[in-house]
């Protein structure tokens, strides 16, 4: 019997990709999982919706274009290669006003040899980014956002009402779970308080798991289940914006990393969180 700082601990996994090595990081600290993703990814090669929007923006490119994550532009682009449309958005992203929400999307445009015209100094700000944006006026002004899991709908919003053309990529697209009888056997082990914790690696998977409750007619217990015993574990503030708006509290490593999300739930239950009795 494997024994760790999670051993005793059962935790809720939602994610589809890189499950497997999410399950056998919990394992190997001492905890049993419960597996229902709660969407799924769909491969980027095959995102006809991501082709069509690349080329609409080569043949008509935007004035501003907004990096959210280092992941998602580094995807978008490499992407774009294989649909040999990538030097045609290079060229594109280069003639425009470049932003990025923060570090790591900063660290992808420099890693594709482009220059941002600004970065937020806040890590994943978007409210510094509308702020900047809307103080050099938007209005008439062609938007590219890129996005990845937070759909970010105030930003959009406000950047539409402000009179800017917003163009929206999304990188990485999710569709329903794959396999509803899993998500729903953790809906009810979440409400039944069968586990301790619910990870989250992405956005959507919140959305999807709180839409398959709904669907059901679960949502009520499921939050209540949340604000709760039944802890939930992000894997960093994008992730975490879905549980904040619906008022679910949640914790988060200060590093958007696999092995820090865990860390984190450990030091959680270390400072004395419950944890369940082996069932």
């Amino acid at each position: 019997m494997v024994n760790g700082p999670l051993d005793g601990v059962r935790v809720g996994v939602t994610a589809d990709r890189r499950a497997d090595d999410q399950i056998d990081l919990l394992h190997r600290r001492g905890a049993t999982t419960v597996h229902g993703p709660t969407m799924r990814i769909v491969p980027l090669a095959d995102d006809e919706a991501l082709a069509a929007v690349t080329r609409t923006l080569v043949e008509a490119p935007p004035d501003v274009v907004v990096a959210t994550t280092g992941q998602g532009f580094r995807g978008w682009l490499e992407v774009a290669d294989s649909w040999e449309l990538g030097e045609r958005l290079r060229t594109v992203l280069g003639q425009a006003e470049v932003l990025a929400r923060g570090p790591k999307a900063r660290g992808a445009i420099r890693g594709a040899g482009l220059r941002e015209a600004w970065s937020a100094d806040e890590t994943e700000s978007s409210p510094e980014v509308l702020e900047h944006l809307l103080a050099l006026g938007v209005d008439g002004r062609r938007i590219a956002v890129q996005l990845h899991g937070d759909p970010m709908t105030d930003f959009l919003t406000a950047l539409r009402a402000a009179g800017a053309d917003v163009v929206e990529v999304h990188v990485y697209r999710w569709e329903p779970p794959p396999d509803l009888p899993a998500v729903d056997a953790l809906i009810a082990a979440v409400i039944a308080h069968e586990v301790d914790a619910v990870t989250f690696t992405s956005a959507p998977a919140v959305e999807g798991l709180v839409h398959r409750a709904e669907a059901t007619g679960r949502a009520p217990e499921l939050l209540a289940a949340f604000r709760g015993e039944v802890l939930a574990c992000a894997v960093g503030p994008v992730t975490a914006a879905p549980l904040d708006r619906l008022d679910v509290p949640s914790i988060a490593p200060e590093r958007f990393r696999l092995g820090a999300m865990v860390r984190r739930l450990e030091e959680h239950v270390g400072d004395g969180a419950q944890r369940s009795s082996t069932r």
